[in-house]
């Protein structure tokens, strides 16, 4: 059976754009109101944002493929692209690296993508890897790109990409069809393509994932005519398994209704996790600045961790035994600190006895 890239049609892929009409309205309200809120915050709010998406993508992105890059060191990184005060934490190669990467995508959504471009990102991901023969240009082994499973000795065949030779004219047309917008196709429905179509060119000896993640940024950028800051692969890399099962689905045919409809759900969940990221900062911002100098040491090194873990918070609360753990005190100590940031409206007490538990004051959508 042929793969999609030798069907005749290709790469014309299929899908009803009026079966995510209601997702693509959603999404453009959510964009609206985003940028009109992000306008509203403070310059420094507004690049602490960028930086905490920007990072979030890079994490979660290589966390895909099995890399886990260090947060501290990537931030610190795009920290210093953007004239911000960072952290003086040695930098790696891998992390400067992503940083150089996103804030390029985030620099030039406005753009058109050219084969310079993607081979100048491929080049910054993998700077200082000896592993992989063709950093920054396209593959060019004769060897059949293969995506593979070896499990209990038996090798399976995922998906077989287009011959080397063939990389220029497909990246070519692909390029060609990125730059040159179809409005009918919707802006949901474009980039779910571009992605796939990316994927199945499969045009690099690695790094095909997480440059093709980046394409779905640009591509909802230049659509809507600014950074639309979603951490995609966020909501990816939570959703792993059904994304791969869906792009697998792909690999025989041209129709991709289902992976579209998958695809506009999980931009739609990148989007509202993104406001509630934003929601979230400013929140922060506004308690600290409420209760500066109110606060003993111990309290501001427990809010300031909690405040690290994001929206989500600690993982089943803040219990007085991680207080004290955390800042070396007494129960009686603990106890006192805890029921004062209570009282100064920080943190809110739920449950009794050993299931109390504390959360930060925030607001969220």
């Amino acid at each position: 059976m042929p793969w999609n890239w030798e069907l005749s049609g290709w790469p014309k892929f299929r899908f009803n754009q009026e079966a995510i009409a209601e997702q693509e309205r959603k999404f453009l309200l959510g964009a609206g109101g985003a940028f009109a809120f992000l306008k509203s915050v403070e310059d420094q709010e507004r690049l602490h944002f960028i930086v905490e998406i920007l990072s979030q993508e890079g994490l979660e992105s290589s966390k895909i493929e099995g890399e886990i890059l260090d947060r501290e060191s990537l931030q610190s990184s795009i920290k210093k692209h953007f004239g911000m005060i960072a952290t003086k934490k040695e930098k790696s190669i891998k992390e400067s690296g992503m940083a150089e990467t996103l804030c390029d995508v985030y620099e030039s959504y406005d753009k058109p993508l050219t084969n310079k471009m993607l081979c100048k990102w491929h080049e910054n991901l993998f700077k200082g890897q000896t592993d992989i023969s063709d950093i920054g240009v396209y593959r060019a082994h004769p060897e059949p790109m293969q995506i593979v499973s070896n499990r209990l000795g038996s090798k399976k065949v995922f998906f077989e990409a287009p011959p080397s030779i063939n990389i220029p004219k497909e990246m070519e047309s692909f390029i060609h069809w990125f730059n040159e917008v179809d409005p009918s196709a919707g802006i949901l429905g474009r980039a779910a393509i571009a992605h796939v179509y990316f994927e199945s060119i499969h045009p690099f000896e690695d790094g095909n994932g997480r440059i093709g993640r980046l394409l779905i940024e640009k591509v909802l950028s230049q659509d809507i005519g600014r950074p639309v800051l979603i951490a995609i692969s966020n909501v990816l890399e939570k959703r792993k398994k059904e994304y791969y099962l869906k792009l697998e689905k792909c690999n025989r045919t041209l129709d991709v209704q289902e992976w579209v409809e998958y695809f506009a759900d999980v931009v739609l969940q990148g989007q509202a996790e993104s406001i509630n990221l934003l929601l979230f900062l400013v929140e922060k911002s506004r308690l600290l600045t409420t209760l500066s100098e109110q606060l003993n040491s111990r309290q501001e090194k427990v809010l300031l961790r909690l405040f690290a873990e994001g929206p989500s918070g600690f993982k089943g609360g803040l219990s007085a035994e991680n207080y004290i753990a955390m800042t070396q005190t007494s129960k009686a100590t603990a106890t006192r600190d805890l029921n004062d940031l209570v009282e100064k409206g920080a943190l809110v007490k739920t449950g009794e006895l050993r299931h109390t538990r504390y959360w930060l004051n925030i607001k969220s959508m």
